[in-house]
This record gives structure tokens, C-alpha cells and sequence, in this order.
């Protein structure tokens, strides 16, 4: 499955099936850990422009992955989901 594929959107039905092919999805895309991960810890130590350019690479991978997940939803639960913060907390639910 290439990026630019179309996953079919989750109806409610067959949860497991659609969870598997969105997770196969993100894997494609390098986004899988946001499923699973926190925002990361910044060392101590760790100038300000380091420190803002990890955490925005971070909340800008986050942001996608969280949307891909919230695009492969049927429109009904996606008006329930849209307010999840992370994709850990969506991927959670």
C-alpha cells in the first residue's frame, strides 16, 4: 500500500480489521509510534531553539499522524474524536 492509497473509513464495524490496515498505514508513513509514544523528554541542558525545534517536530509529527487516523473515520465518529489531543490518546480510545 503505497501513501496515496485510500484507506476504507471505519463504520463501526470490524474495528480489529480497520485498526490493523490504519497501523500497516502509519508504518508506511513512519508514524506509527505516535500511537504508543508521549511527547519527548527534553535533557536537561538543552539550549532553547534545540529545546522548541524538538518539541515542534514533534507536536508537527504527532498533528499528522493524529489526523490520518481521524481522516480513516466516518464522518459521525469523527465529530467524537476530533478533540483527542494526541494520537496516543485517539489510538487509545
Amino acid at each position: 500500500m503505497t501513501p496515496a492509497e485510500k484507506l476504507e473509513k471505519f463504520e463501526g464495524i470490524e474495528f480489529k480489521r480497520w485498526q490493523q490496515k490504519m497501523f500497516f498505514y502509519l508504518t508506511t508513513l513512519c508514524l506509527q509510534g505516535f500511537t504508543s509514544e508521549d511527547a519527548p523528554e527534553v535533557p536537561e541542558g538543552t539550549s532553547y531553539k534545540e529545546y522548541s525545534m524538538i518539541v515542534e517536530v514533534w507536536k508537527h509529527s504527532d498533528s499528522l499522524c493524529r489526523n490520518y487516523i481521524l481522516s480513516g473515520l466516518q464522518d459521525d465518529l469523527y465529530n467524537v474524536y476530533n478533540g483527542t489531543k494526541t494520537s496516543k490518546k485517539l489510538w487509545g480510545h
